[in-house]
């Protein structure tokens, strides 16, 4: 299997998880408690503040150009996905001084924090394995979404998130990643693949966490 196949088989329970947690069904079923939601929007576009400084850190990292120009074109991938956050926390009233305001809960700082330090003390390819978890979850989500319940997409309130996250522009960003990531890897040794590996699982685990903790508006 190549790099990509290993690191999903390697998370196949996570993953499973993801589709059964109650905060996703809510989005899904369109049932999801509102403040729920607020919570993690807030939550979720604190967190992309910090996700996009990962790329920076692997634009910096790149050892080619292609590779650089990859990173940096996801940063510019990630103003869609921002751009249905802020129409989000438009439709809740959340003003400027009340963002500002926000802190990230401890799951949230404590994810972050473990990208960046990937990404500070690894290479390129490391740096793909920490944000690739969201990244391409967020896809397969939605997607799933739409499989169980193909009028998801028509709620008034939660389909423009379903549309954002199962949208072929968004698709076509986690084409760029997984396919750079197996070029990337491709004569990767076992220990480096195994270590690649275990940063996947971590951030696949504190995908799970971050749903947890919108579920319970966790601080």
């Amino acid at each position: 299997m190549n790099t990509v196949e290993r690191l999903l088989h390697a998370t196949t329970d996570i993953w499973e998880a993801y589709y059964a947690h109650p905060f996703v069904l809510g989005i899904q079923n369109g049932n999801l408690d509102k403040e729920k939601f607020r919570y993690y929007i807030v939550q979720d576009y604190l967190y992309l503040k910090e996700y996009a400084k990962t790329f920076a850190v692997g634009v910096a990292k790149a050892k080619s150009m292609e590779t650089a120009r990859l990173f940096s074109k996801y940063i510019n991938v990630m103003n869609g996905e921002l751009d249905v956050h802020k129409g989000y926390l438009a439709r809740f009233g959340v003003t400027q001084e009340e963002f500002d305001a926000s802190v990230p809960s401890l799951d949230n700082l404590s994810y972050t924090s473990y990208m960046l330090r990937v990404a500070y003390e690894d290479g390129e390819a490391e740096i793909l394995a920490a944000i690739l978890s969201c990244a391409y979850s967020y896809e397969v989500i939605a997607k799933k979404m739409i499989e169980n319940n193909p009028d998801a997409v028509n709620d008034p309130f939660y389909g423009d998130w379903i549309k954002g996250y199962s949208s072929d522009a968004y698709a076509s960003g986690n084409v760029i990643l997984l396919e750079l990531t197996n070029r990337l890897t491709q004569h990767y040794t076992e220990r480096q693949l195994q270590h690649l590996t275990d940063i996947f699982v971590a951030c696949s685990r504190y995908e799970l966490a971050f749903w947890e903790m919108a579920w319970n508006m966790r601080t």
